[in-house]
């Protein structure tokens, strides 16, 4: 059993389970579902997931796996990379029925997780918790197991994590916000920086002159970012940032002109097609009075 395992859950999935759950049936006191993601050097990286329909009795538990199953098929479809990782439930607590519901994603994959989201909200905060299921027992003796904790944590793409400072500048205002420009984001991560730099500098002045404890791990991780920075001059930088932005004039008008090209192309043949249909109807036209001169004449015959 490895319980050297570690849950990274991405903000999607929180969101999914708290929609769930705020849609669940007015007698549920509970949502349970399904974790996608993938399994790699003891991290288990949660990206995906869904909802699952159940009810719970007293002595025992409804699930609908067949609709779980249909579901993650239609999934693998989409994404081949998710594969079923555990199940989630909503709530702050293991109940009796999570070694029920387990034993079918023990069925479904290796090590199964388990992980709980408290939407009760207690202690004001929305607690995340991730667990493994020991067995238990003694050899020819009796048998059990035991859901054992694990270490959790939310991780983001940078999407994702443009997408959560959005929303977070929500939280100060009733109306809604429309969505930031590509210039308004680099300027908004530019006095980020600028701020994170503040701060790094005014701990660093603190530390040499002794007004605060210098801290090994702080040190290392402000060593290994200074590292990480290419060292390049003020030219050089200048010279990349100018061919860039060469470059990216240059695709801008290249689009431009291919968007004239194919509206140059696409009047051409509106014209085409309009003409072509005008004659036809013109063409129509003539020969519907030659018919009706022809009927016309052939009657005065008769008569």
């Amino acid at each position: 059993m490895a319980l050297n395992l570690t849950v990274k859950v991405h903000p999607v999935v929180l969101f999914q389970i708290v929609d769930a759950y705020e849609r669940r049936n007015a007698d549920a006191h509970r949502v349970i579902g399904t974790l996608l993601g993938s399994v790699e050097k003891g991290v288990v990286e949660v990206t995906n997931c869904f909802c699952v329909p159940h009810k719970e009795y007293e002595e025992m538990v409804e699930a609908e796996l067949n609709y779980a199953m249909d579901l993650y098929e239609m999934n693998l479809k989409v994404n081949k990379q998710e594969s079923i990782v555990g199940w989630w439930a909503t709530g702050n607590e293991v109940t009796s029925h999570s070694s029920v519901i387990h034993e079918y994603y023990a069925r479904e994959c290796s090590n199964p997780v388990h992980m709980t989201l408290d939407t009760t909200l207690q202690g004001s905060h929305m607690g995340i918790r991730a667990y493994l299921n020991v067995p238990l027992g003694v050899p020819s003796g009796k048998s059990g197991s035991m859901f054992t904790p694990i270490p959790v944590e939310v991780t983001c793409y940078d999407p994702e994590t443009v997408a959560l400072r959005h929303c977070e500048k929500t939280l100060k205002q009733k109306k809604g916000l429309e969505a930031c420009t590509d210039l308004g984001l680099i300027a908004e991560a530019s006095e980020r920086i600028t701020t994170l730099l503040d701060l790094v500098l005014a701990y660093v002045e603190d530390v040499l002159a002794g007004r605060a404890a210098p801290d090994n791990a702080v040190g290392r991780a402000l060593f290994d970012m200074v590292h990480a920075v290419p060292a390049i001059t003020p030219d050089q930088f200048d010279e990349m940032f100018n061919s860039n932005i060469k470059v990216r004039i240059f695709y801008t008008m290249l689009a431009n002109h291919n968007h004239k090209k194919k509206l140059y192309i696409n009047e051409k043949f509106n014209i085409y097609f309009t003409m072509k249909s005008l004659h036809k109807k013109k063409k129509n036209g003539r020969i519907n009075v030659k018919f009706n001169i022809y009927f016309t004449m052939k009657s005065l015959s008769v008569l």
